[in-house]
């Protein structure tokens, strides 16, 4: 299994991006997607978390300005991120987890499967 996260970039501050995670997961609807973010010198902290049912779970401080979504026809997971800001600024990393349709998670240590992570920068 192979996770390739990618469309981190530099943006401003108030900026969009829209982050990918491709997968090569051939039961992929079968499986609940998570982002997670990890900042300089941080540990990797929960972004948000799609399940298999499409159940949705965001941390606190990026409700209302992230959206999780994903295509089971292409495998592939996205993170919307907009209105960024300053504190965003960390490594993406996208993740997979094979639990019942209405399970999720925010603890690193559940999911089975990580993508190589993306650097998403937000200038002030």
């Amino acid at each position: 299994v192979q996770l390739q996260a990618s469309g981190g970039g530099l943006v401003q501050a108030g900026g969009s991006l829209r982050l990918s995670c491709a997968t090569t997961i051939r039961t992929f609807s079968s499986y609940a997607m998570g982002w997670f973010r990890q900042a300089p010198g941080k540990e990797r902290e929960f972004v948000a978390v799609i399940s298999s049912g499409g159940t949705t779970y965001y941390r606190d401080s990026v409700k209302g300005r992230f959206t999780i979504s994903r295509d089971n026809a292409k495998n592939t997971a996205y993170l919307q991120m907009n209105s960024l800001k300053p504190e965003d600024t960390a490594v993406y990393y996208c993740a997979a987890a094979r639990w019942t349709r209405q399970h999720f998670s925010d603890r690193v240590d559940e999911y089975a499967y990580w993508g190589q992570g993306t650097l998403v920068t937000v200038s002030s």
